[in-house]
């Protein structure tokens, strides 16, 4: 079943890609469609009916075939398959097939492709390969296996991202984020060369197994001595920091929206910006041993949340507000992951999976009835107009900005995994992380309704005729809608036990090893959660993290009691997002719904800081004036001077001056009468005898 589950997408990119002249279009686009549900029943089949506890270490693997023998190095081919590969196999699947089917929708009748093209099997090759890449990527049980579906992926996203190749735009776009993710694989491929170098391994096994002695070990590196457990941690954070569009390498999140909406709902929402947070996660045993690392990991997750959401305040294109969200949340991902709280790292990876692609598919929809117009300036009163669509964007905003009642486990999706993250920063200490986070959690909510108040209530806005003919998307735009809205709302409620309830639950879901612990010991231990722990004291059990690296899908060091630290955090802490959500609904109710005048007339009184928001910071100016002038100045340089003026010059000299000077030389000995050449005869002889008569005497 696994490996069908794997090579299921690449047998409907390669026939889609290949056969549809043969098939037929609709044929090989259903057929290729048809694939990626089955994936996703296959998936969905392994997530619910795996048992850790039924595998030694909490996983198994499947041997596809033997593949890198070289010296030391033999690993093969095969698929791991444990909690942390269950969760990112629905995930994706779930979330491609429901992408393939809506893209028949949104696809139909492109305007960017002449009357006659034949485009959509193309699009749908390259969907079915980015799943099959991102599928190689998770399952992967090795660091090279892993890092050739993270090639693909890039590969994959450059395809799509690009896909109107008629747009200066989207070849630019595709461009960059190949580019900028090539910085960040830089990193991940010395992280992977100095593991090999320290362990002599890249098999996952053999690597945790050795996190103690890296943790020990001093590794010189640009000049300086280096904790190995700290330096490879972050060079391989360095990797997922590409991927995921964290700050530094963010740039070319926004920019990918010039690739088609389906592209948008299934890369840049729900899956390959989720790989860098798969990593951190998978590597759980490296970071549990590389605090620098992991602090260095929580700061600019905590950042990259507060910057994102700021850009998202001023925003107009339906698109980038959401782009700009999804690099938001995946910040408040690495700061569970940075403090250690990988359970709900990967909690808000579930949930925000669903309720992002639906928000995206639901812009979609909106853009699609809107005949391609993307600006939200341009919209307005499309309540009535499109109401399918504004159900699934409302409930995909409850779901985002964390609606729900607090002190519960009642609520949206993202009210119980942001929750989580959010009081497992201020557990784990860091005050900076969780201060960001509540901040950035206010202004997802502004931005947020600022999109639903501005796109579906009040007065048309833009091209009357546009409004006028505004319609209903297609029921197969429409379905896939509606199965993510479950997941929206009741995929916190269902699953937030198992991802962030109490360590026996987690530690079962997980494979996790736990062992019974004393309430007095956990208490003298970690006082700030001693209070919480009362019913333990009467007779109920409690229970603590135990067993070594590589023992479970995650590793939670003994000593990391986190996740009982943040249920027992003050109530205030519990409440604060809750508070951040309100206050930022308040405001966007009163900005866009009550006084609709006062985002304009504050936007012109605070000029500066609204131009610096609405330029994301002067980042992409800031690499232009330091990167590319200078490498586009280098380059010029190299042209003129190197290759103009040496190469060409000394070419051009050669062919051109000393060739013709000595050709005129020959050509003057070349007079034409005998005794010329008979004495150019008797010199060379003489010449000959005197050299053969002194080297004769020399020896």
């Amino acid at each position: 079943m696994e490996t069908i589950l794997l090579f299921t997408p690449l047998v409907g990119a390669l026939v889609c890609g290949f056969g549809h002249k043969i098939l037929g279009e609709k044929v090989a686009t259903v057929f290729a469609t048809a694939l990626l549900f089955l994936t996703a029943a296959l998936s969905w089949i392994v997530f619910l009916t795996f048992d850790p506890s039924a595998h030694e270490n909490g996983y198994y693997t499947v041997e596809i075939l033997r593949w890198i023998q070289s010296g030391s190095l033999d690993t093969s081919w095969q698929f791991r398959v444990d909690r942390l590969t269950a969760i990112m196999l629905i995930v994706i699947t779930s979330v491609s097939s429901l992408v393939h089917l809506y893209s028949f929708g949104y696809m139909d009748h492109d305007p960017q492709w002449k009357d006659g093209e034949s485009y959509k099997p193309r699009f749908f090759a390259y969907l079915s390969f980015f799943t099959f890449a991102m599928l190689m990527l998770v399952t992967a049980d090795n660091l090279v296996q892993m890092f050739f579906g993270w090639e693909g992926v890039g590969v994959a996203s450059y395809l799509l991202i690009g896909f109107y190749y008629r747009k200066p735009s989207a070849g630019a776009a595709a461009m960059k984020a190949f580019i900028v993710n090539r910085v960040g694989d830089f990193g991940f491929a010395l992280g992977i060369f100095a593991l090999f170098f320290l362990t002599g391994s890249i098999n996952f096994d053999d690597i945790f197994a050795a996190t103690p002695m890296l943790a020990e070990t001093q590794l010189g590196f640009l000049w300086t001595e280096w904790n190995a457990a700290n330096l490879i941690a972050f060079l391989l954070f360095v990797g997922a920091m590409g991927k995921s569009a964290q700050l530094i390498l963010h740039t070319w999140l926004p920019d990918a929206m010039e690739g088609p909406t389906p592209v948008s709902a299934l890369i840049h929402a729900a899956t390959m910006v989720t790989a860098g947070v798969f990593l951190v996660c998978r590597m759980s045993p490296l970071m549990e041993v590389a605090p620098e690392a992991t602090a260095f990991i929580t700061v600019l997750g905590a950042t990259t949340a507060f910057f994102a959401a700021t850009v998202g305040l001023v925003q107009t294109d339906i698109k980038r507000v959401i782009a700009y969200s999804t690099c938001s949340q995946l910040g408040y991902m690495f700061v569970a992951a940075g403090v250690g709280m990988y359970s709900a790292a990967m909690f808000h990876l579930f949930t925000h999976a669903f309720f992002k692609a639906m928000l995206f598919l639901g812009a979609g929809s909106v853009i699609h009835a809107m005949h391609h117009e993307q600006d939200m300036m341009n919209y307005g009163g499309l309540r009535k107009k499109i109401p399918y669509t504004f159900w699934a964007m409302m409930i995909g905003t409850l779901a985002i900005t964390g609606v729900g009642i607090p002190l519960t486990h009642i609520g949206f999706a993202g009210f119980l995994s942001k929750d989580a993250i959010i009081e497992s920063a201020y557990a784990g200490g860091s005050m900076y992380g969780f201060w960001m986070l509540v901040i950035a959690a206010a202004m997802t909510s502004f931005y947020s309704w600022r999109l639903i108040f501005l796109t579906f209530y009040g007065k048309p806005r833009g091209d009357k005729h546009t409004h006028d003919h505004a319609h209903e998307s297609p029921m197969v735009m429409l379905v896939p809608l509606g199965v993510l809205a479950l997941g929206a709302v009741f995929s916190g409620m269902v699953w937030y036990n198992s991802f962030f309830g109490h360590t026996d639950t987690v530690g079962k879901f997980y494979g996790i090893p736990y062992a019974e612990a004393s309430a007095e010991t956990h208490g003298d231990d970690h006082g700030a959660a001693k209070d919480d722990h009362g019913e333990a004291a009467k007779g109920e059990h409690h229970y603590a993290f135990a067993g070594e690296p590589g023992q479970g899908a995650l590793y939670i060091a003994p000593d990391n009691t986190l996740l009982d630290d943040a249920h027992a955090v003050n109530k205030w802490v519990k409440v604060s997002p809750f508070i951040a959500m309100v206050l930022g609904l308040s405001l966007a109710i009163w900005f866009y719904i009550v006084n609709p005048s006062l985002p304009g007339r504050l936007a012109q009184t605070h000029q500066p800081l609204y131009q610096f928001l609405k330029n994301k910071w002067y980042f992409d100016e800031l690499y232009n004036y330091v990167f590319v002038k200078p490498a586009l100045a280098l380059g010029r340089f190299f042209w003129k001077r190197g290759d103009g003026s040496t190469i060409d010059g000394a070419l051009n000299g050669l062919a051109m001056g000393i060739i013709p000077f000595f050709t005129r030389l020959a050509g003057r000995a070349q007079s034409g009468y005998i005794f010329t050449y008979a004495f150019w005869m008797v010199l060379g002889i003489a010449a000959l005898v005197t050299w053969m008569s002194i080297g004769g005497g020399a020896h």
